[in-house]
């Protein structure tokens, strides 16, 4: 993605084995390092719950002499970038707190919505807490869960039934450890196994490396116990539509992952292919925006039929820009991130492609780079709709302000960021690309309706939820298709 001014909520794995399962921990956090770089770390049971884990990249946070001391079957593991909480050692994952039954270590992607509200009801109580992470709110509750029931499944649904929004989980309680998924499956969650036992993480790449074999993805409210010996699957109540974020199809997962039973690759081609489709321009050269917009150049220039140039050249010492925590950082990175092929560039038109924007700030920089290098024209096409509205469902960004493309028209945009021309994807397209019923994604940020409450914002299917009370159950959805926070009664 050329523009941050989001983050993405990290990267979880669990593991339970007859052997050791450090070294699988390290390695799939290693793999799973493009969801988060601000910190990692590791939790395993030995005796109790012991961790390594610190700011910075996997290896440099933990080295192999400290990995050779982590000694477990099972465990869990996290690579983050701050969504809710700062960037900051407390807030490092994954949390560990104590409880009647033994230690809890908890990590997390996703974002709670309703984390704000339940930490001020705690405080009131007396509760205290150590971060100012959404996640130590899960864990802490699970705990007080334990504590009144004693069984870890029953905490982990009564917990679940507490949270709002968007959490894909592994847990260490004791020597066991789980994987959950929200009811709503909106952030990745798959289960495969390795030698020996089972393996949960966020995305499918991770056993492809590993050697490890595929087995699903989990359902969505599942809660999923992996031992040694096998896989124990605890279903919830969860809603007749799931809502998978798209945006994990269009950037954030690595291309050779497979979500929800579509692989990234194929979607991101077919995604360029339909742009291309749709907003055709007049250039001679394909020029994408590395990484991310690789694969949407590639289905781009099958149809339409001009030639894909590697024209920016990437640094690969540099961090994702659109998951560094602070904007000054993004937008310098930028000139160090990507450095223009002068004779492939000049006196070209230019069609550079590109997954999203967000602020407009990072995709004027490089436009303008593209320019420097002696291109004729520059036409942006952009391999996702306009993103309009806030994500409350783990992309920290939470004002509409900040969009390029918050009242603006295309045309206007396109003088901002000093393009010839700009085209994006339609909300068709994007639906058609991933292969998946519109009804069955979050598409919050692009249409203003999300799959959860949120104060002040629309419920999605709340029109049609509407038209039902109103008119007859043929005007709307059945009860049974609502979603369970649409239903009359609930928040």
């Amino acid at each position: 993605m050329s523009e941050p001014g989001t983050h993405e909520a990290c990267g979880v794995v669990g593991a339970a084995a007859v052997k050791n399962v450090s070294t699988e921990l390290y390695q799939s956090l290693r793999i799973l390092q493009h969801r988060g770089q601000e910190s990692a770390g590791i939790a395993v049971w030995q005796n109790g719950v012991r961790t390594a884990k610190g700011m910075g990249l996997v290896h440099h946070v933990i080295p192999t002499r400290e990995l050779e001391e982590l000694q477990g079957h099972v465990g869990i593991g996290h690579v983050r970038y701050s969504t809710a909480g700062g960037s900051t050692m407390e807030n490092c994952q994954p949390i560990v707190v104590a409880s009647n039954y033994g230690d809890i270590a908890l990590g997390h992607n996703g974002e709670i919505t309703n984390a704000d509200r339940l930490r001020a009801e705690l405080q009131k109580k007396g509760w205290a807490f150590i971060t100012t992470s959404d996640s130590e709110i899960i864990v802490r509750l699970l705990a007080n869960e334990i504590s009144a029931h004693g069984e870890p499944i029953r905490a982990i649904r009564e917990t679940m039934r507490i949270i709002e929004g968007a959490y894909s989980l592994t847990i260490l309680i004791g020597n066991r450890v789980f994987a959950v998924r929200d009811p709503h499956a909106i952030r990745p969650l798959c289960v495969g196994e390795i030698d020996g036992g089972y393996l949960a993480a966020s995305e499918s790449v991770v056993f492809d490396t590993l050697g490890a074999e595929f087995l699903r993805d989990l359902e969505p409210g599942e809660i999923l116990e992996l031992t040694p010996g096998g896989l124990q699957s605890t279903r919830t109540p969860a809603p007749a539509h799931p809502a998978h974020c798209m945006f994990e199809w269009v950037y954030f997962a690595r291309p050779d992952s497979a979500i929800d039973g579509q692989l990234v690759y194929d979607v991101r081609k077919r995604l360029g292919e339909i742009l291309a489709r749709e907003q055709p321009a007049a250039a001679d050269i394909i020029v994408p925006i590395p990484d991310s917009g690789r694969s949407h150049a590639l289905g781009f220039c099958e149809v339409s039929g001009l030639p894909y140039t590697e024209g920016l050249m990437k640094n690969r010492y540099i961090e994702r820009t659109f998951i560094m925590p602070h904007q000054a950082e993004r937008e310098s990175s930028v000139m160090l991130k990507l450095n223009p092929v002068k004779s492939v560039l000049r006196g070209k038109r230019v069609v550079l492609i590109d997954d999203s924007i967000v602020r407009g700030t990072t995709m004027k920089q490089i436009v303008q780079i593209v320019r420097g290098a002696g291109a004729k024209e520059v036409h942006v096409r952009i391999g996702s709709p306009p993103i309009r509205s806030p994500c409350y469902l783990g992309i920290d960004m939470k004002t509409r302000q900040q969009f390029a493309a918050s009242g603006k028209t295309v045309e206007e945009i396109c003088r901002m960021i000093t393009a010839d021309s700009l085209g994006y994807l339609s909300i068709e397209g994007l639906v058609e690309a991933i292969g998946l019923p519109g009804v069955d994604l979050c598409l919050g940020c692009l249409t203003g309706e999300y799959p959860v409450p949120i104060e002040g914002e629309k419920i999605r299917f709340q029109r049609r939820l509407e038209a039902y009370a109103e008119a007859s159950p043929a005007a709307g959805l059945e009860a049974s298709e609502l979603p369970a926070a649409a239903k009359p009664g609930s928040k």
